[in-house]
């Protein structure tokens, strides 16, 4: 990268299914309360998609409105990089049937895992791969679609989760804007906090693992709960850090929309205003790798952040991953 460059989000787009999925529709399958949800999660509705909707439709909406907000043609992409554990099929990767339906020839195509934190895990690679110049335009996507994998019987992970994607197109540019620091992180040794036990190659889907209801996700909540909060700070201070910024410098914080009481937990250890932190969890649950593209873009879409405001994102994941990014929009 030639110097005076830096890499920046130089567009957003986001898709959500038109289908929802509130706390008063859950009360009819599951033992909760709309009170017990909201209290709990700050969760209202969530979004789901229908037999017509899919991983690749999704994404390929949310992609579509980021290349023609950054007036780029899908030949002009170097690089599809697809944040899911999700995808539609196990094989090929959901990058490259995203290629396919974009008409992207000229892309390279690949899916990440990094659970919730695969958007973050995308950006810091992203930004790897402009630096170094192997790429110019670089379209990222976060997607997951978790409604097929959630096991609607059980009320501690059936409230928390939706459907949905967001995209970015990332360059490297001259003004004075970009990615400042990013950082991944990960601890597999505590993998079994939140995963699925079946349907990998040491596990194969049977009638036993079916009727087990081995292929949906299972979550210990009070461990990710303690975890996430620590590690949402702890990667926002080291982030700042490494670019010489502190938490008072912010204008806003994006932080994965897993549990409104995780993200009060975080703003107050982080010493910000309630109006620095930007949320709509309420509306979307947790979309996983899509969350917060999503809210990025809402936030754009609706005048919340200008040219110049000091962004962090940060967000946690099953693997446990985690990571962190500042920007300066």
């Amino acid at each position: 990268m030639k110097a005076g460059e830096n890499v920046a989000i130089v567009s957003t787009g986001r898709a959500l299914p038109a289908g929802k999925i509130t706390n008063a529709d859950l009360v009819k399958i599951v033992d909760t309360s709309d009170e017990w949800i909201k209290t709990r999660t700050g969760i209202q509705e969530r979004r789901m998609m229908n037999s017509e909707e899919s991983n690749t439709s999704l994404s390929v909406k949310a992609a579509e409105i980021a290349l023609e907000r950054a007036k780029l043609n899908p030949k002009d992409i170097d690089l599809i990089i697809v944040a899911t554990v999700t995808a539609d099929l196990p094989l090929p990767s959901a990058a490259c049937l995203i290629q396919a339906q974009l008409n992207a020839p000229n892309a390279a195509a690949f899916d990440l895992a990094a659970g919730c934190t695969g958007f973050l895990y995308g950006l810091d690679i992203a930004k790897q791969y402009l630096k170094m110049g192997a790429a110019n335009n670089v379209l990222l996507v976060g997607v997951d679609t978790l409604s097929p994998i959630i096991d609607w019987q059980d009320r501690n992970t059936c409230v928390l989760f939706g459907d949905g994607a967001g995209a970015v197109v990332l360059q490297r540019t001259k003004e004075d804007c970009g990615i400042l620091a990013s950082k991944m992180y990960s601890d597999g040794s505590k993998a079994n906090l939140l995963y699925i036990p079946a349907g990998g190659s040491s596990l194969p889907p049977s009638a036993k693992t079916v009727e087990e209801r081995l292929h949906y996700v299972k979550m210990n909540g009070p461990e990710i709960f303690k975890f996430a909060v620590k590690v949402m700070t702890d990667s926002t201070l080291q982030v700042l850090e490494m670019c010489g910024k502190t938490a008072q410098d912010l204008d806003f914080i994006l932080p994965h929309q897993a549990n409104i009481r995780i993200i009060e937990l975080a703003q107050r250890r982080l010493k910000l205003k309630p109006e620095q932190v930007l949320v709509n969890i309420e509306r979307y649950g947790n979309t996983s790798s899509a969350a917060i593209p999503v809210l990025l873009d809402e936030a754009l879409q609706e005048g919340k952040i200008k040219k110049g405001d000091l962004l962090a994102l940060v967000a946690f994941g099953a693997g446990l991953t985690w990571g962190a990014a500042v920007l300066k929009w």
